[in-house]
């Protein structure tokens, strides 16, 4: 299920109000909220598409299909871009028109190639006519989002086994509406970024900090030490996502499995907390991102003044 791996339930009998050791961590104040045209041509030039980097710690990302996606990878200017591309039949719009001044003013190549060229290219269903080389995007460090930024406590969304990328984008670009100062991912059975988690993120991996890392069980671990409260969904939990109140203005950590299993075993049994969302209908579970999507505004709902 998406909601999480069958039954769970509060560690040890614990309370979502008390902190660890009996002591309720003293939440900090805050909402949880964080926040010349170039040349059209360039026939001169083979137009193969530029080389990996092979940087280690590297989420991906390297190849961004998608108007959208693009756009936002140059307004935030977090890595280099190395070339565009763009169908030379492409119809004009406000966002190509976008692309191609960002473009110039941050003194990227924009080069018109035909559509056939970008879809074989492609290596998501619909890049729209448009394709980026870039740098790949870097790894945040995970202990540093363990950290409250000035006086927004850690908000935080690890993943456990999610797989599909349309599923990552979707999520992440929740993850950015709502606020979460940063995403974790297990490096073994895990999608990372690939063209159509960014595509379906819609820029929104330029804007969030992500983590990768060896083992959740053992991240979590370390959030507990960091004093940063687990929060797993359960489809079977007996705890109400809606009932978690004032422990969202905590550091929380909401973790996410995938589809049919959920979270695994080792990862439910670490979990301060385990919740479920409300089904009224006769389906049991949603997908992991519109799961997410709702764990995640709850969060947001119950930490803003």
């Amino acid at each position: 299920m998406a909601q999480g791996a069958r039954r769970g339930g509060q560690r040890g009998g614990q309370r979502p109000a008390q902190g660890r050791g009996g002591q309720r961590p003293s939440p900090r104040q805050g909402s949880g909220q964080g926040r010349g045209a170039p040349a059209r041509g360039g026939r001169s030039r083979s137009v193969d598409a530029p080389r990996k980097s092979n940087a280690e710690k590297s989420l991906g990302g390297e190849q961004v299909e998608g108007r959208q996606a693009i756009r936002e990878m140059l307004i935030a200017g977090r890595r280099k871009v190395r070339e565009i591309w763009i169908a030379g039949d492409i119809d004009a719009a406000d966002v190509i028109d976008d692309i191609r001044e960002l473009a110039a003013d941050a003194r990227v190549q924009v080069l018109d190639v035909a559509r056939k060229k970008i879809e074989q290219t492609a290596r998501s269903e619909a890049p729209q006519g448009v394709i980026a080389f870039a740098a790949p995007l870097t790894e945040a460090d995970f202990d540093e989002l363990l950290v409250p930024r000035g006086e927004v406590n850690p908000f935080l969304v690890a993943l456990d086994g999610v797989t599909d990328p349309g599923n990552l984008g979707a999520l992440l670009r929740c993850c950015d509406g709502a606020g979460v100062t940063g995403v974790i991912l297990p490096k073994h059975r895990s999608v990372h970024i690939t063209p159509t988690a960014a595509k379906a993120a819609a820029g929104a991996i330029e804007h969030l900090d992500i983590a990768v890392v060896p083992g959740l069980p053992n991240a979590m671990e370390r959030m507990k030490k960091a004093r940063v409260w687990t929060i797993g969904l359960d489809d079977a939990a007996d705890r109400s996502l809606f009932e978690i109140g004032d422990l969202a203005r905590d550091p929380v950590c909401v973790i996410l499995g995938a589809e049919g299993k959920g979270v695994s075993r080792l990862v439910r049994e670490r979990c301060d907390l385990v919740v479920s969302i409300p089904m009224e209908g006769q389906l049991s579970s949603l997908n992991v991102s519109a799961a997410g999507a709702l764990a995640t505004y709850e969060i947001l709902r119950n930490r803003r003044p």
